[in-house]
């Protein structure tokens, strides 16, 4: 099992339905870049909403920005979820950031669990932050520079994200299809080396 294993790792380089690896540095390091930006931006508009700073930089929008971060809308989501919005998003472009740099450059064959955690930190969770802090703008009637550029970052992300995620289901369903047993499935899916599953990904067909 350990000589498939080694040549899972050596021949299968590309990730089916991709002519290339999704889970190479190449790919993973601007999603990190990124999300790195999207924190540094989070987190200076979330310094503003704990009254640690006295007023955010907006070249486009001006006084709208402060508008924006100290409404209603957002006063109500700090007592909801018990930060500010800007804070949590913060930490989520930190969590991509850190998901993107885990892992090897064979992650969405070897660790599918990891990836899938990447996938849902990224994809759906970028995709509902980025839609509210667009109605969040549409909703109190002004608009936030800053804001809108993290929403750009995170459907950027999104875009950037998805082969990755896409490989590593694709990856996942030919195991499953190919032998159709829920423990195979699960080794796979923990990253557990199996002789079927590696034969699966040598298998270009």
């Amino acid at each position: 099992m350990a000589e498939v294993w080694d040549r899972a790792v050596d021949l299968a380089v590309d990730a089916p339905p991709f002519e290339r690896n999704p889970s190479a540095w190449n790919q993973r390091i601007p999603i990190c870049i990124l999300a790195g930006l999207g924190c540094v931006i989070s987190t200076y508009m979330a310094l503003y909403q704990w009254n640690l700073i006295d007023s955010v930089w907006d070249p486009v929008f001006g006084g709208q920005t402060t508008a924006v971060l100290s409404s209603d809308l957002s006063h109500d989501m700090q007592r909801r979820i018990r930060i500010p919005d800007a804070a949590l998003g913060a930490w989520g472009y930190l969590s991509e950031a850190i998901l993107g740099l885990a892992g090897s450059t064979r992650r969405w064959q070897f660790r599918p669990w990891m990836v899938i955690v990447f996938g849902i930190d990224v994809i759906p969770l970028g995709g509902v932050s980025a839609i509210l802090v667009v109605a969040q703008g549409a909703v109190v009637g002004s608009w936030c520079f800053l804001c809108l550029v993290s929403a750009l970052i995170s459907f950027v992300l999104i875009a950037l994200a998805y082969d990755e995620v896409w490989a590593c289901l694709k990856y996942l369903r030919r195991v499953w299809t190919r032998h159709r047993d829920p423990r195979l499935l699960w080794r796979v899916f923990c990253g557990r080396p199996d002789a079927r599953a590696e034969l699966v990904a040598l298998d270009r067909s």
